[in-house]
């Protein structure tokens, strides 16, 4: 039983796992700050635009209310939320976008630093053989004879 705490701790404090738990614990606050986004700014746009809709009223009913002759409910109505389905397709919509530009800024970021590494800042002069450097100079007075003309 030792061996076992001993080995979920050190599962436990690996850096992977907080990791982890700091990104679903972020990600649920982002996805609150999206539904509250969708919700409280998007829909009511959205329902202005479409006349005054309420979004969240938006229902099919499957099957009415029964009451009976005294006002007792006898069977509640069964309603598809078409309304709350629509908004949370948007929320999903607004998620995707949000983590698929995360992730391509993160990638960019990524190639920007590879590309450091492989080409360092100072690029290293080659080093010429004196009989390189005059052979260079007598084809450059060469061409400059070959302009001139």
């Amino acid at each position: 039983m030792k061996k076992l705490i001993q080995e979920f701790k050190a599962f436990a404090i690996k850096g992977n796992v907080i990791d982890l738990a700091t990104a679903v614990i972020v990600g649920g606050a982002f996805g609150k700050i999206v539904s509250s986004l969708v919700a409280d700014i998007i829909m009511p746009i959205i329902g202005l635009l479409s006349g005054g809709s309420d979004f969240k009223a938006w229902k099919i009913l499957l099957r009415p209310e029964k009451i009976s002759a005294d006002g007792e409910i006898i069977q509640t109505a069964l309603n598809l939320n078409a309304g709350l389905f629509l908004q949370n397709i948007i929320d999903f919509l607004i998620i995707a976008f949000s983590v698929f530009l995360m992730i391509k800024a993160l990638i960019g970021v990524k190639k920007h630093f590879q590309k450091e590494v492989e080409q360092p800042k100072e690029i290293k002069e080659e080093k010429t053989s004196p009989e390189a450097k005059l052979l260079q100079e007598i084809k450059d007075i060469l061409q400059q004879q070959k302009r001139a003309d």
